[in-house]
């Protein structure tokens, strides 16, 4: 557990360095605790250290946990993506910001859940700045038109776009991931197509986030700089 919090303190660290050599303010960047595969006993200690903003992967793995966290005041964001059939299951569950929306079949069916319930959710869209056939994510090239259809639904409320990096150890690779993220925030703001406050950028993880703070990134989703390898079939609710 030891090990938890001083893991949370180095990457704060890195986090503080990158931002005084890219000039930029470290309240400019949050850190998101990506908790895919991470029981709930760990997640709990991260949270009762202040570490607020939690992002899982997998819905029935998120079901799993959440009713034993349920005492905590934490923001729940869902970063891994999504099924249609799952959008009632955002609204249920109570996740906060959806940072992964890719289809305007998934933007109809979570309208349509989030009037049935009476409330709105945050989003993010997701960008597949890389190309990679292996990726979820809107194409750059449709980014424009599928903003003026996510215009229509006063439930989704707009907050930025999010992307994972390209996975190479070629830095100047891995940069042009999140450049190109955050021209196509720039350019959807210069068009109209979104509200100037919807520039959040949830871009780099472990390996990149110096990168990512350099690029931009207002939101940092780390996993294994804070909790270690992900260690699969073990109990998560324990």
């Amino acid at each position: 557990m030891n090990e938890i919090l001083n893991n949370i303190i180095l990457v704060r660290r890195r986090i503080e360095a990158a931002c005084a050599r890219a000039g930029r303010d470290f309240g400019s960047v949050r850190l998101l605790l990506a908790v895919k595969t991470v029981d709930v006993q760990r997640i709990r200690l991260a949270i009762e250290a202040g570490e607020t903003l939690i992002g899982e992967n997998k819905m029935q793995e998120f079901a799993l946990k959440n009713p034993d966290l349920l005492d905590l005041n934490y923001e729940k964001h869902f970063i891994g993506h999504l099924q249609t059939n799952k959008a009632k299951d955002i609204v249920r569950h109570g996740i906060d910001c959806l940072q992964s929306l890719d289809s305007v079949e998934l933007m109809q069916k979570l309208d349509r859940a989030l009037l049935a319930a009476g409330r709105s959710l945050d989003i993010m869209v997701q960008v597949n700045t890389s190309r990679e056939a292996s990726k979820s994510g809107l194409s750059p090239d449709g980014v424009a038109d599928f903003l003026r259809q996510l215009r229509r639904y006063d439930t989704l409320k707009m907050k930025g776009f999010m992307t994972v990096g390209l996975f190479d150890d070629d830095t100047e690779a891995v940069r042009r991931s999140y450049t190109r993220l955050k021209m196509i925030r720039d350019n959807a703001i210069a068009d109209g197509l979104i509200a100037p406050d919807s520039n959040q950028l949830s871009m780099g993880m472990s390996g990149d986030l110096e990168t990512a703070i350099e690029e931009g990134a207002t939101m940092l989703r780390i996993g294994s700089a804070i909790f270690g390898a992900r260690i699969y079939n073990q109990p998560l609710n324990q």
